[in-house]
């Protein structure tokens, strides 16, 4: 840890605009060793706009407000309080943390969602049987919200023909940067546009299609709050039509390149401001209509306060 063992408050300036968070930290310690100030961003003890921020390689720019609180705790961990917002003998809907993949990823990950939801089943000492989780759809590591996982076989047919069908509804609420206009966005998608990220077809015999539907609920300085309800469900759907159209969403570290490349004025966030706020299907076997809602996180909301003055 790094001998500091005060609090320190500083505004970036234009020479330090896009610098790494650890190397403007850094600086203004006078040049302490990199692994002091990356733990020091690690334990929670900097902020950026008055949000904690724990990713030393976030991007800081001019006007940015950055302080260091030693006496901050440490950040607690969210994948802990996973809640299951609905449960019975064929289905289990839970509320999923930012940061948390749905499903893994690489052979070795660990505290995945499905993961989270076993652990919870042993605290409550359910018996081995009930430890079946079959995937039915996902939502991105870095968004928050309702996921739903069917616990026998059947329940995975019926909803994923629902999913394949386009009748299982769903809203997001985001943040995206500029001036966003209500509408409807259709393109067809593919994994790689030409420079390694996934985007729009350039032709129309290549992709997949994907339609989003884009409600602008009320403007924010230099961003605009949003409901995204999706009739298709492509990896990365909401964050690349979106972007693609000028308004990368806040927290975004994947598709902001061309947002960047313009001169966009990037904003300020710890993580994606993208929240899975409703779903809703039929009961894979009573076929009754179900549908949850989801308020938005804690870290989503700091954010959004922050925006709003």
């Amino acid at each position: 840890m790094s001998e500091h063992a005060g609090n320190d408050s500083w505004v970036v300036d234009e020479t330090h605009d896009g610098a790494a968070l650890a190397a403007f930290v850094r600086e203004r310690l006078g040049g302490r060793p990199w692994k002091a100030v990356k733990e020091l961003i690690g334990t929670g003890k900097v902020f950026v706009g008055g949000t904690r921020v724990t990713d030393d390689g976030h991007r800081v720019h001019t006007g940015d407000h950055v302080a260091l609180r030693i006496r901050a705790p440490r950040p607690r961990d969210e994948r802990a309080e996973v809640q299951i917002v609905f449960e019975d003998t064929q289905v289990v809907v839970i509320d999923k943390p930012a940061g948390v993949s749905s499903v893994p990823y690489e052979q070795h990950e660990t505290g995945t969602a499905m993961d989270l939801i076993r652990d919870a089943w042993r605290r409550l000492k359910r018996p081995a049987t009930e430890a079946a989780l079959h995937v039915v759809h996902r939502i991105d590591k870095d968004t928050s919200g309702l996921l739903v996982f069917a616990k026998t076989k059947k329940a995975e047919r019926e909803l994923a023909m629902q999913f394949r069908a386009h009748t299982v509804a769903r809203t997001y609420t985001c943040v995206a940067h500029g001036g966003v206009a209500s509408g409807r966005i259709e393109s067809r998608l593919v994994d790689d546009r030409g420079d390694g990220l996934r985007g729009s077809a350039r032709f129309a015999n290549q992709g997949k299609t994907a339609v989003t539907h884009v409600r602008a609920l009320r403007p924010l300085q230099g961003a605009t709050l949003c409901e995204v309800q999706l009739e298709t469900g492509k990896t990365h759907q909401i964050r690349i039509h979106l972007a693609e159209r000028g308004h990368p969403l806040v927290g975004e570290r994947v598709y902001v390149r061309d947002y960047e490349g313009a001169g966009g004025r990037v904003i300020a966030s710890p993580r994606l401001l993208l929240h899975a706020a409703t779903l809703g299907f039929a009961h894979p076997v009573t076929r009754a209509s179900v549908s949850f809602e989801s308020s938005l996180p804690d870290d989503f909301q700091s954010v959004l306060r922050r925006l709003e003055r």
